[in-house]
């Protein structure tokens, strides 16, 4: 027969057996406040699960990541009275620490020895064991000790911040792979229909190359989404272990301090992302009807620079050809990659020079807004960076109605070139810019080079000008082909 004025709900989360765990929140670490239950069975509170679904557009159990059938998951009214019940007893039940006891003479345990970190009482104190030991009381040692694991929690929590941002980073990637493998197959399906049917065979391994290198790199960047949740959930384990230790009772807590001290001391090293990891479209798309020429020993136009989107910023838009590019604007949902230009709209050849002589042309047309040059693998990507040697760019620049040399030199020209030629001489350490029309000189860079250089674009608005598009010209080939001068 039940207790004179015990509920059920109140016998039960008084049970021994039924730690406070159980009854505690997942997101929160406390005892669940009107708390709800997911289709999966995992219950959190309702303020927690809101929070955690905050500007997602899945609904998914922070714990198993099963997506929830409902929007409002149901209220969880069972437990939700088992958890006012473990209130109350919170409130009236003395601490369960001020009971424990010292095992070898039953008396209170009200120090903390500092030497052997271990909870004693006056008698331990006193005993040839911690005789001349420093002690202090056990409520000064719990105070520091959770200030001293407090500390270390931190930068736990900062780890786990940097891995979720690049696994945010990995997961836009991983859709990105699959987004150019789709709109690169269709490329290259659409130049093969322009071909006669002895071609066929030649698409086809493309295509196969194609998927191939997107199994490929799909497969490892699936092998680094797996890492980053097992390192995750592994970090994710720890805080969380940790944060229920911080919330124990005294001496349980200090008994498992040193346990959690050396769980504490993570040894994993910070998350990279994976250099080259997109589809390489350059390699599928660049010079095609070149390479295709030399089965068919026929003449084809041939471009000398193919531009990399990889590189481009998501300001830029490129032709499918990855011959021209233009300015459209921020919308694209494009991947920070490493090699991808985030707050400055450039773009890089698809093929660095690391010797010789190399040279190409640039249809600039009437744009107001470019600049034109090489720039050296090293250059950053992502922060504040010139178009000047100091940067590792060397090139030219129109802007604003004037031309200039990167290094703040105003180019006095007696014509507005149409088309820009490019001159790369590596080993000698000049680069040499050209109105194409008539081969006057423009300006010429001088260094010493030690990195591979790559063909670099960088344009701005168009405003209302008739050229809108910057355009790597095509250069005529004939069945010899000798190596660029």
């Amino acid at each position: 027969m039940p207790e004179q004025g015990v509920t059920p709900c109140e016998k039960m989360a008084s049970s021994s057996s039924l730690p406070e765990k159980d009854f505690s929140c997942t997101v929160c670490l406390d005892i669940f406040k009107d708390p709800v239950i997911l289709s999966c069975s995992h219950s959190f509170c309702q303020a927690c699960l809101k929070e955690c679904w905050k500007d997602k557009e899945s609904r998914e159990c922070p714990v198993c990541r099963r997506r929830s059938s409902k929007d409002q998951p149901l209220s969880n009214l069972s437990l939700n009275n088992l958890c006012e019940a473990l209130r109350e007893r919170r409130q009236t039940d003395p601490p369960t620490g001020s009971k424990v006891l010292c095992s070898l003479h039953s008396e209170k345990l009200c120090l903390f020895c500092l030497e052997d970190k271990e909870p004693i009482c006056l008698v331990c104190q006193v005993s040839r064991k911690h005789k001349d030991h420093d002690c202090i009381p056990v409520d000064e040692a719990v105070q520091d000790h959770k200030e001293e694991l407090q500390t270390d929690l931190k930068p736990l929590q900062e780890k786990l911040k940097v891995f979720n941002e690049v696994k945010q980073t990995c997961d836009q990637t991983a859709v990105h792979i699959k987004s150019q493998a789709q709109h690169t197959e269709k490329q290259i399906k659409e130049e093969f229909e322009k071909l006669h049917q002895f071609l066929r065979e030649e698409e086809e391994a493309r295509i196969a190359a194609l998927k191939e290198e997107e199994k490929q790199k799909s497969q490892k960047m699936k092998e680094k989404i797996e890492q980053m949740n097992r390192e995750i959930s592994s970090l994710s384990d720890t805080i969380r272990a940790i944060e229920g230790e911080l919330k124990d009772e005294d001496i349980s807590f200090l008994q498992n301090f040193k346990t959690m001290k050396e769980r504490a001391q993570c040894t994993m090293p910070d998350p990279q992302l994976v250099s080259g990891g997109l589809i390489d479209v350059a390699k599928h798309l660049g010079n095609l009807k070149f390479r295709v020429w030399e089965k068919m020993q026929g003449i084809i136009k041939h471009t000398p620079v193919i531009l990399d989107p990889n590189t481009a910023s998501s300001w830029l838009s490129l032709s499918d050809d990855l011959t021209s590019v233009s300015q459209t604007g921020p919308d694209q949902q494009l991947p920070d990659n490493p090699e991808r230009f985030m707050k400055y709209q450039n773009v890089l050849g698809s093929k660095g020079f690391s010797s010789g002589k190399h040279s190409w042309q640039v249809e600039v047309g009437d744009h107001p807004d470019w600049v034109i040059g090489v720039a050296k693998e090293s250059a950053d990507r992502k922060g504040e960076v010139n178009a000047s040697p100091e940067y590792g760019i060397w090139a030219i620049k129109l802007y604003s109605g004037k031309y200039t040399n990167g290094m703040g030199e105003t180019l006095l020209l007696k014509k507005i070139p149409q088309r820009i030629r490019v001159q790369l001489d590596y080993d000698q350490g000049e680069v040499s810019f050209y109105d194409s029309k008539d081969m006057t000189l423009i300006y010429t860079h001088k260094d010493t080079f030690t990195e591979t250089l790559y063909p670099y674009l960088s344009i701005g608005s168009a405003g209302d000008v008739k050229s809108t598009v910057v355009q790597i010209c095509q250069s005529e080939v004939s069945m010899t082909v000798m190596p660029s001068q």
